[in-house]
C-alpha cells in the first residue's frame, strides 16, 4: 500500500478542521489541491475517510480510527527529521533549561554543577515556565529541556519524556512558632484560619483548588519568597519535602504533623526534550545530576537502609 506523509497530513489537517477549505489555508495550498490529495488517499486505502456535508466535512468511522495512527506517523517523521538534521551539527553552545517555580534549587543547582563539569564550555539558562509555555518553546526550538509535572497514561508524540520521579510537598511553618505548637489533632483547624502562600505554579497546573485549606491565601511566584514569608511568621505554605535536608529551611522551618494528613501530596514530574543527536548527549548529564540527586535524598529519609 503505498501513500505519502504528505496525504497523511493532508488528511489530520481536513480532520482537525472539518474543512477543505481551512485546511488548504493551514497548508498552504489550494482548496481543489487539498481535496485531490484526501481522493487519491481514499482510493488508496479503498476506504472512505470523510462525508462531504455541503461546505463541511465529518469524518467516517473508518476515518476516526485512522486519524490517531496518521497523526503518530506524522510525528514519528518529524522526529526522523529532527535526528538526522541533527547529525550534521556540532555541539550546543548553550540550552535553555525551563521549569517550574516549585522545584527545589538544589536539584537545579545538581544539574548545573554536572553540566559544567561535562560540557565547561556550554552557556545554560534557567527559565521558570509554566507547563504550556514548556511546551510552546519546546515546538519552537526556544528551550532545549523541560522540566514539568506530568498526568500519568498522557501521551508523548515529538517530544521525548522521561519520568524523574515524584516530589512531595508537606505544610512547612515557622520553626518554633505559633502553628508550630499545635498538636496534630489541633493543627488543620488552625491552617485553615491561617494565610496562606501558594506557588503560582499550583494555579497554572491547575491544582491550586486540591491545595488550599486557607479561606486566607495569597499567591507567590517564586519558591525563595514563599520560604523568606514562612521563616518570618507571616503564614504557611505546601514546600518540598525535600527542603528539609537544607540547613538554610531546617533552621527556620518545619513541617506540621496533621492527624489527617498520613503522608504528603505528590506529584509526578518528567523531562521533556526535543530527539535530536545533541540534545540527547547533554541529556546524559542532566539525568545523571538527576539520578543522584533523588538517591541522596532517599538515603537521607531512610539512613538504616
Amino acid at each position: 500500500m503505498n501513500f505519502s506523509i504528505e496525504q497523511l497530513l493532508a488528511f489530520v489537517t481536513v480532520y482537525e478542521e472539518r474543512s477543505f477549505s481551512k485546511a488548504a489555508a493551514r497548508l498552504n495550498k489550494h482548496r481543489t489541491t487539498t481535496g485531490q490529495v484526501i481522493n487519491n488517499l481514499e482510493d488508496v486505502l479503498a476506504v472512505e475517510l470523510f462525508e462531504r456535508i455541503g461546505r463541511t466535512v465529518e469524518p467516517t468511522e473508518d476515518g476516526k480510527l485512522l486519524y490517531h495512527y496518521a497523526k503518530s506517523a506524522i510525528e514519528q517523521s518529524r522526529i526522523f527529521d529532527n535526528i538526522a538534521l541533527s547529525l550534521s551539527y556540532g555541539g550546543l553552545e548553550s540550552i535553555n533549561f525551563a521549569y517550574p517555580s516549585m522545584t527545589p534549587h538544589r536539584l537545579l543547582s545538581s544539574i548545573r554543577a554536572q553540566l559544567d563539569q561535562d560540557f565547561p564550555n556550554m552557556k545554560v539558562n534557567f527559565l521558570v515556565r509554566t507547563k504550556s509555555q514548556i511546551e510552546q518553546g519546546l515546538a519552537s526550538g526556544d528551550i532545549h529541556f523541560g522540566l514539568v509535572m506530568i498526568d500519568k497514561g498522557k501521551g508523548m508524540y515529538s517530544k521525548d519524556s522521561t519520568f524523574i520521579g515524584h516530589i512531595e510537598f508537606l505544610p512547612f511553618v515557622k520553626k518554633g512558632g505559633k502553628l508550630s505548637q499545635l498538636s496534630p489533632t489541633e493543627a488543620l483547624t488552625a491552617l485553615r484560619s491561617t494565610r496562606q502562600f501558594v506557588l503560582s505554579a499550583f494555579k497554572d497546573e491547575g491544582l491550586k483548588d486540591k491545595l488550599l485549606v486557607s479561606a486566607i491565601h495569597e499567591e507567590v511566584d517564586q519558591l525563595a519568597l514563599v520560604i523568606k514569608l514562612v521563616q518570618d511568621e507571616l503564614g504557611w505554605a505546601w514546600l518540598p519535602k525535600v527542603l528539609s535536608e537544607s540547613p538554610y529551611v531546617t533552621e527556620s522551618l518545619e513541617t506540621l504533623e496533621l492527624d489527617q494528613l498520613k503522608m504528603g501530596m505528590k506529584f509526578s514530574f518528567a523531562l521533556w526534550n526535543p530527539h535530536s543527536k545533541q540534545i540527547m548527549e547533554v541529556k546524559k548529564s542532566i539525568m545523571t545530576a538527576t539520578d543522584a540527586y533523588v538517591e541522596r535524598f532517599i538515603a537521607l529519609q531512610n539512613p538504616l537502609n
